[in-house]
């Protein structure tokens, strides 16, 4: 059966507002800067999937910005990979391969698990993340944790549940960014 990854990146503190804060050598309001571990873990995560769950906002902000960037490898990925959009409003603009689903959230992600195919990834999409974690529908947690701290802003994580996780796997990039991966714990 096909995973539900979520991959987001988050601040030491776990802020996830605005990612250009939270790694060397960024610009505020741009993409973050990524040294080469960043890109090559980025890479190794998007090679398993062929399906992105996003969240309307994220859809709208990012169906303006990322087919014309030249950011890889995710700008070659995110245009041609099959988009499913969680909204109850149909789509008003347009990206190649995104399709507009409503709700609930459990339908679709047990609708999409259904079909053949890799693994189905969560990428931004921070309201649509919560909700997926709070449902207990995620496989596999990817963080990418910027060595920073003292973020305002949302967080990713809610403590109204908690939950143990299995570590899959730690690594420490040589920009001082940890490389975090947890699965479900048996």
């Amino acid at each position: 059966m096909r995973k539900l990854v979520l991959y987001t990146l988050l601040s030491l503190d776990g802020a996830v507002d605005d990612p250009s804060q939270y790694f060397a050598g960024s610009d505020r309001g741009k993409a973050p800067a990524f040294d080469e571990a960043m890109i090559q873990n980025e890479a190794e995560i998007i090679g398993t999937q062929d399906t992105v769950l996003l969240g309307r906002h994220m859809f709208d902000e990012w169906a303006g910005y990322w087919p014309t960037s030249g950011e890889q490898p995710f700008a070659d990925f995110i245009n041609a990979v099959e988009k499913v959009v969680v909204t109850s409003r149909p789509l008003t603009r347009t990206w190649t391969n995104a399709t507009a689903v409503p709700g609930p959230i459990e339908a679709v992600v047990r609708d999409l698990k259904a079909k053949p195919g890799r693994d189905i990834g969560v990428h931004g999409s921070i309201e649509l993340a919560r909700s997926l974690l709070e449902a207990d529908l995620v496989d596999e947690l990817r963080l990418v944790v910027g060595p920073t701290i003292g973020h305002g802003g949302r967080r990713l994580f809610s403590p109204e549940r908690v939950r143990r996780l299995a570590l899959l796997g730690a690594r420490s990039s040589p920009s001082g960014t940890l490389l975090l991966a947890y699965g479900r714990a048996s």
